[in-house]
């Protein structure tokens, strides 16, 4: 066997599976752990009264984007290289390490854990593009992981220079102009010279597959919620008032569930496979994917401030988390549609007016009573899509994409 034809079987072929293999879900099982790590931090921040609350909420958002850019690129690394190749499988299993570390420094990871939080990171993100492109021998395609591991490196200075530095404020400017670097390259396609970009718009891609891991990542942003619910109410006591709120944070959990698979959701795989860019879909579905997962972990937060004081007096923060998490969550669902159906869902849109709406006068509420405004608005969306798709056959992608 030729160099060319060992790094050409490291590719997809037609005969590979389109589903999401055993160790992709192996690895996903990190996140579960690691998206606990990220709506903690936050509840810590919101139940320690912080002064300096948004700045740790920031501090979080940035941490949120590290571990997110470790998760797609894997992800499309799967669907684009066989996953049962003994290198590919090293790799998903190296990252799946890396990832574990960065959950456990993550609470910690803007104090003393600074330095094991960007070590982890920096192992992933350039480990795996030199593993692969070594691999990949003289295949044409190494260019593409040349490019990821000559701006991987690159961008690993500002990462380093922020572990080192003592204060916290400076750390957050190191590791916000760092990780622009990094979703830059992404969105431009990491750009070198003499070779110039490689959007991944452009990248062949198993559509099915990467369909199945944006919404497996959904279900496991709403396993995380599970955990809050479940955990808070077994840690408090089994008042009436708890239980009422425990029954309707799973409420509104299922109300998620419904809302993004409806339709849309189910048909991903179908939309990417017949457009005519499928990478371009793709690429689009992963930021909003990002957008829907925040919106789910933001809920969470909200769960745990409802669930612990279902009758208390509303703070100043947290209709921001018991209305914006389903309302941010819905914003990403309307333009999900529209990636799918080339229209925009009205009812979403209307449903985060109404939300945003509501947050101010969720102040003079209790919290039980702002998240069951919440679940009223959800509740409404889920039966007016029911009611719409009675009797009628399933519509067709009309991707604009």
């Amino acid at each position: 066997m030729t160099e060319d034809q060992r790094g050409a079987a490291l590719l997809r072929g037609a005969v590979s599976s389109p589903r999401a293999s055993f160790l992709e879900l192996f690895f996903d099982l990190v996140f579960v752990f690691a998206l606990t790590r990220v709506s903690q931090r936050t509840i810590d921040d919101v139940a320690s009264a912080r002064r300096d609350l948004w700045g740790g909420a920031a501090q979080t958002v940035l941490l949120f984007l590290a571990l997110w850019l470790v998760w797609t690129l894997t992800a499309w690394v799967t669907s684009r290289y066989e996953p049962e190749r003994g290198i590919i499988q090293f790799v998903v299993v190296a990252s799946m390490f890396g990832s574990m570390v960065m959950a456990v420094a993550l609470p910690r990871a803007f104090t003393e854990r600074a330095a094991t939080f960007v070590c982890a990171y920096l192992a992933i993100q350039i480990g795996r593009p030199l593993l692969i492109t070594v691999a990949l021998r003289r295949h044409p395609r190494r260019t593409v992981t040349t490019r990821i591991l000559a701006w991987s490196t690159l961008g690993a200075a500002p990462w380093l220079a922020g572990a080192l530095v003592p204060q916290p404020t400076l750390r957050a400017v190191f590791w916000t102009a760092a990780l622009a670097w990094d979703y830059t390259g992404l969105a431009l396609g990491w750009p070198v010279p003499r070779l110039g970009p490689t959007r991944v718009s452009g990248w062949a891609v198993m559509g099915e597959h990467l369909a199945e891991r944006y919404q497996q990542i959904f279900l496991i942003a709403l396993g995380e919620t599970i955990l809050v619910i479940g955990l808070t109410f077994s840690g408090s006591d089994f008042s009436a008032s708890r239980f009422g709120a425990f029954a309707l944070s799973f409420l509104v959990t299922a109300l998620l569930w419904r809302i993004y698979f409806h339709r849309a959701g189910h048909l991903l795989a179908e939309a990417i496979r017949v457009a005519r860019s499928p990478g371009l879909l793709g690429e689009s579905a992963s930021w909003t994917h990002l957008v829907i997962v925040a919106g789910v972990l933001v809920t969470a937060v909200g769960y745990e401030l409802v669930i612990d004081h279902p009758y208390a007096r509303m703070e100043p923060a947290w209709p921001a988390f018991v209305m914006g998490g389903p309302a941010l969550f819905l914003a990403a669902r309307a333009r999900f549609e529209y990636e799918i159906f080339g229209r925009v869902s009205r009812s979403r849109l209307a449903g985060v007016l109404v939300l945003v709406a509501l947050a101010p006068l969720a102040l003079r509420m209790p919290p039980m009573g702002a998240l069951a405004s919440a679940a009223a608005v959800l509740t409404a969306i889920a039966v007016g899509d029911a009611a719409r798709s009675w009797g009628r056959p399933v519509e067709r992608t009309a991707s604009p994409l």
